[in-house]
């Protein structure tokens, strides 16, 4: 096979696996971005923060379904392969979001209108806990050690391309419907495209091929052997949701949290809270891939230890010039700065977390670790910077929830990257020592 053969087999691969991680971060940033519209028709409440904590809680729950996910359904495609278990878990995505979609509201069908919703999403985050880190195996495992941090990159990029997606449907929702008819029905319209783009990621999905590592194992684990393989590797695991906080955290607060800072503490439109958020993504999509390439150049460890170190040091400084001087121009220069670190940081911590974890439950290994950081700290944001906001009064307090987070992961990335690479008979390239 020539040489664009093969750039051209990879690039459809790349395209078959990550379709699946473009509906689950639409419909999660669909619920975020929606959270007052939902809140009032699910959840309501005399209380407009009241009724907006219980949405964010319902969001959160999702995250928090994500670690079991993670476990059980880690297992089964680690016991099965990529390809059956990534079909799987976008069949249970699809339901959740189907849920979302059609439910009536709470003036409907009374106190059954939230229970459905809280399905939904429950089933929504029972998929994601392994979504995105069967999608990053998998494209860990078709990448050279030259190019996997660029190839892996584009886990989190065609994220970024919903969140583009999902935030010029809402700017185009928002010029030809009034406020009050967004909040009546019109919020469910992104919800139902979302459903009729499941059958084409069916068929990507489909066609999907298992990777030659999978292939290769001549011995698969039962799912006993998985959960002690697991356990026994705890340190790893906890290091990899501490490395993974930085990127949760900081995706979650420049894209879901954005929109509702943007207009309820900020007090700018709709519109420039969605435009902002367009520029957000194209911003993540172009700095994803640089992270990746620049740490398969020098190094997973300077990228990941050097951004953790830039945004504990400046994260609060620049939220605090934002809200001193409130203004669209100011908004996007600092969203841009954040971008730049959850771009830089994640093209290089998706690849870093593959690496580590041991081979035959490489899965499960990754998609808890992951599950885990997005329950406790992504899941968690939109919460926590709207209970500092609210309860200090002081609108640039976020920062500290963002600081927080680059603290842990700063401590965990010299963890894992202390050594250099080493080969490893059960792992990609192993930097920490392993059990099996």
């Amino acid at each position: 096979m020539d040489s664009n053969s093969k750039h051209w087999a990879t690039f459809k691969k790349i395209l078959n696996v990550t379709s699946g991680n473009f509906l689950e971060q639409y419909d999660f940033f669909l619920f975020g971005f929606y959270a007052t519209y939902i809140a009032a028709k699910f959840f309501h409440s005399e209380n407009e923060y009241v009724s907006l904590m219980m949405t964010f809680t319902v969001f959160a729950a999702g995250f928090l379904m994500r670690p079991l996910g993670a476990i059980f359904l880690g297992a089964y495609v680690d016991k099965v392969g990529r390809r059956k278990g990534l079909i799987v878990t976008l069949s249970l995505m699809a339901i959740g979001t189907i849920f979302i979609t059609f439910v009536p509201g709470y003036e409907t069908i009374g106190i059954l209108a939230p229970i459905l919703v809280v399905i939904g999403r429950l089933l929504q985050g029972f998929s994601a806990g392994v979504e995105s880190g069967g999608v990053s195996i998998y494209l860990a495992e078709i990448a050279t050690d030259k190019n996997r941090g660029f190839i892996t990159s584009w886990q989190s990029g065609s994220q970024q391309i919903a969140v583009v997606f999902a935030s010029l449907l809402g700017y185009w929702l928002n010029t030809v419907l009034t406020h009050a008819q967004v909040g009546e029905w019109g919020w469910r319209i992104p919800f139902f495209i979302g459903c009729l783009i499941i059958p084409l990621i069916f068929i990507f999905r489909r066609t999907l091929e298992e990777t030659e590592d999978f292939k290769a194992q001549k011995i698969h684990l039962t799912s006993k052997e998985i959960f002690k393989t697991i356990l026994s590797n705890w340190r790893i695991v906890l290091a990899g949701m501490m490395m993974s906080a930085m990127t949760t955290t900081t995706f979650y607060f420049i894209t879901v949290y954005t929109t509702v800072y943007a207009k309820r503490t900020l007090e700018m439109s709709v519109t420039d809270s969605l435009l902002a958020t367009v520029f957000v993504g194209l911003s993540n999509f172009f700095w994803l891939p640089m992270g990746g390439l620049l740490s398969d150049k020098i190094g997973r460890r300077p990228v990941l230890v050097g951004i953790t170190i830039l945004s504990i040091f400046t994260s609060y400084p620049v939220l605090s010039w934002l809200v001193n001087d409130v203004s669209f121009s100011n908004l996007l220069i600092t969203l841009a700065y954040f971008s730049f670190f959850f771009g830089m940081y994640n093209g290089t911590m998706v690849a870093t977390l593959a690496e580590v974890m041991p081979k035959r439950v490489r899965t499960v290994g990754f998609s808890l670790a992951f599950s885990l950081a997005a329950a406790i700290f992504g899941g968690m944001t939109p919460i926590a910077c709207t209970f500092l906001v609210e309860h200090t009064g002081n609108a640039s307090t976020p920062a500290f929830w963002l600081m927080f987070a680059a603290v842990c992961s700063l401590i965990s990335s010299l963890y894992l990257c202390r050594s250099s690479k080493q080969n490893h008979p059960d792992a990609i390239a192993e930097p920490v020592k392993v059990r099996t």
